[in-house]
């Protein structure tokens, strides 16, 4: 199993100094890869309730938030092993020419460390706020994927559809890895992990309890299968965000809260093929931080 971290991105952590010090701790700790998420903005009045929130609201620390491609550039230049990726990055906020452009650079730059996670957000306000429709959000990120997957692969490059035009171009440079960096997909919804598993090299899941988990990572399996692809080609990327506790926490509590041990233990069990730690919402402190993720990647170990 490998073992990420999320990078320094968000609350206290958004800022140099910090995405520095943890991308390089992070490569000599020995994890696998970095992780950024995707936000623009906190709404005063929102117009949806966060997911899995007892008030609705997003976590505070949300509230100050570095650009997700930014932060993993600068990591890129500061690293040499450690895999980049984005968990996940809401695609149809952005122009697919131009995300595929920035997608590239980062692979070129990072020599091929790239892994391209893709998700529809949950906030209709952050939509309104980009300009882009909020119907149809889910037609848009394939399409978009369209786009990505033909400007990495086609010479010249064609592409028209209902929201986007491509005229016959070159378009260069190719990314390092051939034929394309691996795209994940995030979601939960029925139509979304069928599309998962029709189209996506894996699934980029949160820390749920197993019983929600398993059922949905089944479906994604189903779904590749009904499309004649191999299930077992596909792989689950897990996020877990979890608050930190000295005494161990009630069971139906993990992994949103628990010791490392029973994160690390919770994380062992779900059969993922990666699973990545954020430590941003359970301490503000950047020494605390790295403790923890010591801590986390030896209990993985």
């Amino acid at each position: 199993m490998r073992v990420g971290l999320a990078l320094s991105q968000y609350g206290a952590f958004a800022r140099r100094d910090a995405v520095i010090e943890v991308a390089r701790a992070a490569e000599a700790l020995g994890f696998d890869s970095l992780w950024t998420g995707d936000r623009i903005l906190d709404p005063v009045n929102p117009r949806d309730r966060y997911p899995g929130s007892a008030d609705g609201r997003m976590p505070p620390e949300y509230t100050t938030f570095l650009d997700p491609l930014t932060v993993l550039t600068a990591a890129a230049a500061v690293t040499e092993r450690v895999r980049l990726g984005t968990s996940t990055l809401n695609a149809p906020w952005y122009s697919p020419v131009l995300l595929a452009r920035t997608l590239t650079s980062l692979d070129v730059l990072s020599e091929g460390r790239l892994d391209v996670g893709l998700g529809l957000g949950w906030s209709s306000d952050e939509y309104a706020a980009a300009g882009v429709p909020w119907a149809r959000r889910g037609v848009r990120l394939e399409e978009i994927v369209d786009v990505l997957e033909r400007i990495w692969a086609d010479d010249p490059v064609t592409y028209e559809s209902g929201s986007f035009s491509v005229p016959t171009s070159r378009i260069e440079p190719k990314p390092v890895q051939r034929p394309r960096p691996p795209i994940y997909l995030g979601g939960y919804s029925s139509v979304t992990l069928e599309r998962i598993g029709r189209r996506a090299d894996g699934w980029l899941a949160a820390g749920v309890p197993l019983a929600v988990l398993t059922p949905m990572w089944d479906a994604v399996r189903h779904a590749a299968e009904d499309a004649g692809r191999d299930p077992d080609s596909l792989r689950m990327m897990l996020r877990m965000n979890p608050r930190i506790t000295d005494e161990p926490a009630a069971a139906d509590l993990l992994p949103r809260t628990g010791t490392i041990e029973q994160i690390a233990e919770y994380a062992r069990s779900t059969g993922a093929y990666e699973v990545f730690a954020d430590f941003q919402q359970t301490t503000g402190d950047l020494k605390q931080m790295l403790d923890l993720a010591g801590r986390f990647r030896a209990a993985m170990a």
